[in-house]
């Protein structure tokens, strides 16, 4: 017996994103696919944190971390602030709070 799932697929096609954006969003996802980016955003969950902060606490070099927090600014994942010649990097918004609340969550449940 077939069967009939064309109601369904019918909404999936009206509703699917473009595949622009679609790409887009597996980019995100890919962000995510590092373990040192996801400590420096877990990080960043507290509050704003400067570069030797952040090496500090993931004991790495302050250069591997300016690398990683480049992806993340790109990404539109992490934001910075200057004071002085101090830069304070935080997390863009409470979205990305929620990604990784959310994930967490999922992983620990």
């Amino acid at each position: 017996m077939a069967h009939d799932h064309s109601e369904l697929l019918k909404k999936i096609k009206k509703d699917m994103p473009e595949d622009e954006l679609l790409q887009d969003l597996g980019d995100l996802f890919k962000v995510f696919g590092d373990t040192t980016r996801i400590k420096i955003m877990y990080a960043l969950y507290e509050g704003e944190m400067c570069v030797c902060a952040i090496s500090e606490l993931l004991n790495m070099t302050q250069s591997a971390i300016s690398h990683q927090l480049k992806t993340l600014k790109d990404a539109n994942l992490v934001s910075a602030r200057r004071d002085g010649k101090e830069i304070y990097y935080s997390l863009s918004d409470d979205h990305v709070k929620s990604i990784i609340a959310e994930g967490y969550e999922h992983i620990t449940e």
